[in-house]
């Protein structure tokens, strides 16, 4: 295990790291974009790549989804680029994203225990 300490929010067996590459976009909506989705809980890091256009995110997936920070980018009039690249990496994000999510509520069983008061006879 990792001695980084995380943000508030941020279990490290949630977190996943993305990389958006975003469409040229004003530089103060950009910096909007990024002031914004840092204050998000369960965010542990975010940096934008001004000279490829990438958004650079380290998230707990089950706290926070793709979803919701591509509403801000849309609020401040950033978008995803239009590549086919970008768009199957976007839908890979958003299903490994609600796996973890799906998996950190699950209760985990297994039909291979003991009865309660069966114990071993001698």
């Amino acid at each position: 295990m990792s001695k980084k300490e995380h943000r508030l929010g941020v279990s490290e067996i949630n977190l996943v790291v993305r990389h958006l590459k975003l469409e040229p976009a004003d530089q103060n909506n950009l910096q909007a974009v990024v002031a914004e989705v840092d204050q998000l809980y369960g965010l542990d890091a975010i940096s934008f790549d001004e000279k490829s256009h990438v958004l650079n995110l380290a998230y707990d997936a089950s706290r926070i989804c793709l979803d919701g920070i591509e509403d801000v980018l849309k609020k401040h009039g950033v978008e995803v680029s239009h590549d086919w690249w970008t768009h199957f990496k976007e839908g890979y994000y958003k299903f490994v994203d609600q796996n973890v999510k799906n998996n950190a509520s699950h209760e985990p069983w297994s039909c291979h225990q003991i009865p309660p008061g069966a114990g071993r006879k001698r």
